[in-house]
């Protein structure tokens, strides 16, 4: 039985590729800090781990690229979904 990933497709290497995966893990509930390991990442509720083995691995992956492609421009890209995760609505 093969599982399905939560994990979104990274459909391009590039600020607006990494900004449409940052949202696209806010609605699946599974946004994280970039800097923050995957495997490591537990629901407060149960402590539960939050991703399956495999989804540790494509997410690291996704992004090992985003960090070779972008450098710290990963940390602005994810930063308008934490503000909208947050309720904070930034200026256009």
């Amino acid at each position: 039985m093969k599982v399905q990933s939560r994990i979104p497709k990274l459909n391009e290497v590039s600020f607006d590729g990494a900004l449409t995966w940052f949202a696209e893990m806010q609605t699946k509930g599974l946004l994280f800090h970039p800097d923050d390991d995957p495997a490591v990442i537990h629901r407060v509720s149960d402590w539960v781990p939050t991703f399956s083995e495999a989804e540790v691995h494509e997410t690291r992956f996704v992004l090992k690229e985003l960090f070779e492609f972008l450098g710290d421009g990963v940390y602005e890209a994810a930063y308008p979904v934490f503000m909208n995760n947050c309720g904070i609505r930034l200026d256009a």
